[in-house]
């Protein structure tokens, strides 16, 4: 019999294996200072494109006021215990009917963290003899999610709603023989690519079929829509998403989510999320915090112009200067590259220490060999200078890639790692 942690040991995993050669540089890096535009990275200014602080948010001082206020009249403990036994207040359920009149919904009901949040809203919601079928580029809390149920779950292609038609005929024949229902999940923004997901075509279907619809708006909530109740907005389909979801990290820039509904599936909702039914309840200072925040959103809608101002200057700007971003159709900006992983490090090196800017480096296995993903945040503090320089750093490392610079430069990590 092997020790549990051989395997552990032998085999760290396809980004694990990378630990001496990126920890504490391209993974689990350190940004210091004010959450901005421009912060610290190891004592160097640079332009930060990997905050998730879409509408500027985390560092006013009207927000930094109420957080504090709230801090220094509650604590970090209080209320103390889950919502159920002793950790409800009129503020949690002030926040949450507000939130679900912001997303044109009956009811919603606040949870801690939005990955553990889905995972526990899906695990609710269907039981063995029901169907899920989910986008294959689900983000990890939906497919580690759908790995808690018990019964059958199909996957369609990314955004094709051919394959999904496919899956729900598959879905029906078989929910007819189970007994049970369908739930179809997407996303309102797929993070990594930037691309809305087809809610209008899905939503399309449902006159040919019965089905359900979940959708995690984590990346459209804040920034999508006429008054930015996200993609279902955007797309004119809000009505028709049965189980909205979205967090409070990204537009709101700070820690929690909510779930949103028909007043009926809520209630059900609040009785069986085992995530929160035995968790502490969200903390005081992230409650009014939040609720400030959503105030932000509905009295400053130039903040949300303000970041499209910004996403459209510079997703212009990257394709006039024949960059690759994909379908990306939201803030999210992807720029795809032809190299290999220590061609990659090499790249963002040269990015962070000669040029100044700083961005979220993906590589396999998340997207596939040979393909370098640069992913960009922008939002409401960037400034026309900041995307100017970016312009003009992107220009000068893609040469360097073309070029070969970067592939000398990472010989030696690459034999290192067997690459």
């Amino acid at each position: 019999m092997k020790d549990l942690f051989d395997r552990i040991i032998e085999n760290k995993g396809p980004l694990g294996k990378w630990a001496s050669q990126a920890e504490g540089y391209f993974v689990f890096p350190k940004l210091e200072g004010p959450i901005s535009n421009r912060m610290k990275f190891q004592g160097k200014d640079v332009i930060t494109w990997s905050i998730n602080d879409y509408l500027g948010l985390a560092n006013l001082p009207e927000i930094k006021k109420v957080d504090g206020d709230a801090a220094y009249e509650h604590g970090a403990a209080y209320p103390m215990g889950a919502r159920m036994m002793s950790g409800h207040t009129d503020y949690h359920e002030q926040l949450e009917k507000e939130l679900a009149e912001f997303v044109h919904k009956e009811a919603s009901y606040l949870l801690n963290f939005g990955y553990q949040g889905f995972m526990s809203v899906i695990d609710a919601l269907v039981a063995k003899d029901d169907i899920i079928v989910y986008d294959v580029d689900c983000h990890a809390c939906i497919i580690d999610g759908v790995r808690l149920h018990m019964g059958k779950r199909f996957t369609f292609k990314h955004n094709d709603p051919e394959s999904l038609e496919k899956n729900l005929e598959r879905a029906t024949k078989l929910a007819n023989e189970t007994g049970g229902g369908i739930l179809v999940i997407s996303e309102g923004v797929f993070g990594m690519r930037g691309e809305q997901g087809i809610l209008k075509e899905i939503v399309e279907l449902k006159k040919k079929f019965q089905f359900r619809l979940l959708v995690d708006d984590a990346h459209g909530f804040g920034t999508l829509g006429k008054t930015g109740a996200g993609a279902g907005e955007e797309q004119g389909v809000q009505d028709q998403i049965d189980v909205y979801l979205a967090t409070f990290a990204k537009s709101m820039a700070g820690i929690g989510a909510f779930v949103a509904a028909d007043k009926e599936i809520i209630e059900y909702l609040k009785y069986n999320l085992r995530s929160q039914m035995f968790a502490k309840s969200l903390p005081m200072v992230y409650v009014k915090g939040a609720l400030k925040r959503l105030d932000m959103l509905r009295s400053r809608p130039e903040l949300k112009a303000k970041l499209w101002e910004n996403v459209n200057a510079l997703q212009n700007g990257l394709r006039e200067r024949g960059f690759d971003l994909g379908t990306t159709s939201s803030c999210v900006t992807p720029v795809y590259l032809n190299g290999s992983i220590p061609e990659a490090m090499a790249l963002v090196k040269d990015l962070r220490e000669n040029h100044g800017i700083f961005c979220s480096i993906v590589v396999y296995p998340v997207i596939p060999k040979g393909l370098i993903l640069l992913r960009l945040i922008p939002t409401a503090t960037h400034t026309l200078q900041d995307i100017a320089e970016t312009l003009d750093a992107f220009s000068s490392i893609r040469e360097r890639l073309e070029n070969g610079t970067y592939k000398r430069l990472s010989a030696a990590v690459a034999a290192a790692m067997g690459e």
